[in-house]
């Protein structure tokens, strides 16, 4: 909730949702606040403007901002980015089309095409050509360099991807190419500054989702930085975050910076309640996205996001349509279906006031668990929720009960099945973790969740319906570089060279070094730590072979493909306390639907629980979130102001 405090020096986490944007104040005295407005997907940065003028109210100092932004990945989903064109070595024009032989849907026999990002004729080769070790074979001449500005001239590109063959191992053509495109309004970016990494096709592939979506991204913070007032930079898909100036020029390092800043929020709060092993679980209004956590947030280099590999480091995340607005329905065989289309945040759910049809949020509308948002900020239509629900419920000749309670099962096996995919498909057991529940739906459904998936233990933390923004403002600076070294003689070397680019370009950073290994001959690396030198990691490659595949070989040889330098600025983190430990008054009480059947239950405020365990069923209110806690489910708030569940 929003109250002013006098502050000198603010820093701001913004987190841009699909029904809400989130605002998480920290002041310099060290007092955080939080506020939600509703999100414009058409006009975010006017959303953000608004919400940060509203937030930096009392502030007569420096106000810094981290901002998670959607730009980019909906440029990306939506397929509304820049008019593009693509750059390759000659002869190797139908990269981007042809792709690789993997197949999605291995038993549809007639998969439908590729979504390409870059239609084919705007897809171009130079007369070019560098050996697979960097030594140049074939210069571009100025004659076949003036040909080419004149092909994308034609085809109006308004940005540019350039990617040729074996330029991580030697740029020096791609930077000719791109002086002779350079021309004021045209957005150009190459392969060796994107990606320098091995593999053409997934090189070219993320260098053209920067190009597509970059253009979006610098116009969006110069939109930003109309006002003055405030220092804005950008979170990344890695758990850090990074300039605005940077963030314009590799803005694929953007996709998916929200869900990000959840993953830190969730791993700083529950370390507080004691947990380090957790499943983050964060259902916003559109989305669900999970990860896991052992220790540290899992990496990968191998992303897919909607059909498209991007080559760069993000935290491993997996989204499922799955959240508060995605709209229930009844198929053609006359099953229920929840997601993944969503009412979003226009026209938003049917008890929002001006949507139709049926989502998650009417359904706990109808069942009595939510009857108003953001403190009573937002006001609930409890009728047309029934309403909408109630059509549904005709459709499976239910009661208007039974057919809220059937759309909140089947979401909940939606989510279910996605905490499966990051956990009991990569050789992890659920029940070795706690389930860390925010977002603003959230509570509602963890406990019942951890009851199917065997989890002993449900955390929502402090600020949950912001924990995202919140986790934005516990980030650190980071900048990630690597350089592909397959047939390098010595890639120790590599490391020397990308240690000298990153203490450059962030003064003062301390070094992290980690390298893709995998035995000679195998299709596919692993990622380790690299702190000393490669061959001081090979024990290190062998375990962690053995974890994943069950087996390993430490006789056979291992080969480097691509080693990896992050350079992190470490930033003083916000102290979550709880604001009381106390009880003031008695639990109000609320009729709802729980376990089948209408029944009196506690409702709390969640600032009054105090640190005594208690047992549901109870329902927990706090600004922005709601958690519902079933019965045989213990709960108190620890020192922290976290609300810990056991089963």
């Amino acid at each position: 909730m929003m109250t002013h405090v006098q502050s000198v020096y603010m820093r701001i986490g913004v987190d841009a949702g699909g029904t809400f944007t989130d605002f998480v104040i920290l002041h310099d005295n060290g007092s955080l606040e939080s506020f939600k407005l509703p999100s414009n997907p058409s006009d975010p940065a006017r959303v953000i403007l608004a919400g940060l003028e509203r937030a930096a109210t009392g502030s007569s100092g420096r106000v810094n901002v981290v901002h998670g932004s959607t730009v980019a990945t909906n440029a990306l989903l939506e397929r509304k980015g820049a008019r593009t064109g693509f750059v390759t070595t000659a002869g190797f024009e139908d990269l981007l089309e042809i792709g690789r032989q993997n197949r999605a849907e291995l038993y549809n026999l007639t998969p439908g095409p590729r979504k390409l990002l870059i239609d084919r004729n705007h897809c171009f080769g130079v007369e070019e050509r560098m050996e697979f070790d960097g030594s140049v074979l074939r210069a571009p001449s100025v004659a076949s360099l003036k040909r080419l500005a004149a092909k994308l001239a034609r085809a109006r590109a308004r940005s540019v991807a350039i990617c040729l063959l074996h330029s991580y191992r030697n740029p020096a053509h791609e930077r000719a190419v791109a002086r002779a495109l350079a021309r004021p309004g045209v957005y150009l970016c190459t392969s060796h500054e994107i990606s320098p990494e091995f593999r053409e096709f997934e090189r070219a592939a993320t260098t053209a989702v920067n190009a597509y979506v970059g253009p979006l991204m610098e116009a969006y913070l110069s939109e930003l930085a109309a006002s003055r007032r405030f220092h804005i930079a950008i979170m990344q898909s890695n758990g850090g975050f990074l300039s605005a100036r940077d963030a314009g020029r590799h803005a694929v390092r953007t996709v998916l910076s929200g869900p990000a800043g959840g993953i830190i929020g969730a791993l700083e709060t529950a370390r507080l309640s004691g947990f380090r092993r957790l499943l983050g679980f964060d259902m916003g209004g559109t989305s669900t996205d999970v990860s896991l956590v052992d220790g540290s947030p899992r990496e990968t280099t191998e992303s897919v996001i909607d059909g498209l590999p991007v080559r760069i480091p993000m935290l491993d995340i997996h989204t499922v349509g799955a959240g508060g607005g995605s709209i229930a329905r009844v198929d053609a065989g006359g099953l229920l279906r929840v997601g993944p289309e969503s009412a979003g945040a226009d026209p938003g759910p049917a008890c929002y006031g001006k949507g139709l049809e049926a989502t998650v949020t009417d359904a706990h509308v109808t069942l009595g668990r939510i009857d108003a948002l953001l403190g009573g900020a937002v006001q609930i239509d409890a009728r047309r929720a029934a309403a909408a629900v109630g059509r549904i419920a005709n459709r499976l000749k239910l009661s208007r009960d039974a057919a809220a309670e059937g759309i909140l099962r089947v979401a909940n096996a939606n989510m279910e099945r996605a905490i499966r995919t990051i956990s009991v498909e990569r050789g992890y057991d659920p029940r070795d973790f706690a389930l860390v529940a925010f977002g603003g739906c959230g509570g509602l459904h963890a406990c019942e969740i951890a009851t199917e998936l065997g989890i002993r233990s449900v955390i929502v933390p402090r600020y949950s319906g912001a924990l995202s923004a919140l986790g934005m403002l516990m980030a650190d600076a980071v900048r990630d570089y690597s350089l592909g070294v397959l047939g390098r003689a010595d890639p120790d070397s590599a490391f020397a060279e990308l240690e000298r680019k990153a203490s450059r370009e962030s003064p003062g950073a301390s070094i992290e070094r980690t390298a893709d290994l995998r035995y000679r001959g195998q299709s596919y690396e692993i990622n380790v730590s690299c702190p000393k030198s490669i061959a001081a990691s090979a024990a290190r490659f062998h375990r962690e072979h053995e974890r994943l595949y069950g087996y390993s070989n430490p006789d056979r040889e291992i080969e480097v493909v691509t080693v990896r330098v992050r350079a992190r600025t470490r930033l003083p983190k916000p102290r979550l306390r709880n604001a009381s430990h106390s009880v003031s008054g008695q639990p109000d009480s609320r009729r709802l639907f729980v376990d089948g059947s209408w029944r009196n239950i506690p409702v709390w405020n969640r600032d009054r629980l105090g640190s005594k365990f208690r047992t549901g069923p109870a329902l927990i209110l706090d600004y922005g979130s709601t958690t519902l806690i079933p019965p045989a489910w213990r709960f108190q708030l620890d020192r922290a102001g976290g609300l810990v569940m056991r089963l």
